[in-house]
């Protein structure tokens, strides 16, 4: 997982939008949607992985263009994967290796790009974000996940929308939209790199957000004021009611299974 924060932060969850907004957010849907212009948002959050499956099998799912993920391994019901990926359509996957359990099933198989060749920022859990650049050049016709879905946008006849030109662009506009109409009522706000040169996105030196006018340096540790990003900006405790496992060991059946993952092996 390690750019786990970095995809929470541009929205790479089901319930999430981009910035660290979400579905149930009041108001985030018509923000982000004043800020790109977007007339058609969609009001709900889409199809988690699992309910994405399931409706792929049931046929409201057509054509499915998986990136950076390797799901008849890492979801769970690999037969009930495997049938989803049989009934879908179109299968596009993108991989930076050509066999794997997923990419059997790629009716379009694209040549993407590992890790160590990828150019853009990640995050970690402290949040700090790193400018990442490729160790390596890309191999053969392998391509950058952002151009490639600028491509296909583009051939849908959205061009103007998907006219980025580099990492440095995106990044810019990541940035804009996460200080757009925030005066301070988000946590996540990198607005002071909304106009970063290309010269000073390359120099990029690891800083923890927020990073915005105020706080040019970054911010080390929040809440130091005693205020929260909650309505009445008092920190909130939600009690949880525990739940026992459904099925316990006992006498009869000692055993517990699991599926025998192990760190360094999710997600393949």
């Amino acid at each position: 997982q390690p750019n786990a924060m970095g995809g929470r932060e541009v929205g790479g969850l089901a319930n999430q939008l981009a910035a660290h907004m979400d579905f149930a957010t009041p108001n985030a849907i018509e923000l982000v949607q004043r800020f790109w212009q977007a007339p058609n948002m969609d009001r709900k959050m889409v199809s988690r992985p699992i309910d994405m499956f399931q409706a792929v099998e049931q046929g409201k799912i057509k054509v499915l263009w998986i990136m950076s993920t390797n799901p008849m391994v890492s979801l769970p019901d690999t037969e009930q994967v495997r049938r989803a990926l049989e009934k879908c359509e179109l299968v596009i996957v993108s991989d930076c290796k050509q066999s794997t359990d997923t990419t059997a099933y790629a009716d379009v198989l694209l040549p993407a790009l590992p890790w160590s060749e990828k150019d853009g920022t990640v995050t970690n859990s402290e949040r700090r974000i790193s400018r990442q650049r490729g160790l390596l050049p890309a191999r053969g016709e392998a391509k950058a996940d952002w151009w490639a879905i600028c491509q296909v946008a583009g051939a849908m006849g959205y061009q103007s929308a998907f006219s980025y030109r580099s990492v440095h662009d995106i990044f810019r506009e990541h940035a804009a939209l996460s200080g757009f109409e925030n005066h301070g009522k988000r946590d996540f706000d990198i607005s002071l790199f909304s106009n970063i040169s290309e010269q000073a996105y390359q120099d990029l030196l690891p800083i923890q957000w927020p990073v915005t006018k105020e706080s040019p340096n970054g911010t080390a540790r929040m809440f130091t004021d005693g205020r929260f990003f909650t309505a009445d900006r008092k920190a909130n405790f939600i009690p949880i009611d525990v739940k026992e496992p459904q099925v316990a060991p006992d006498e009869d059946w000692p055993f517990v299974l699991n599926t025998g993952r192990v760190r360094d092996q999710w997600h393949t």
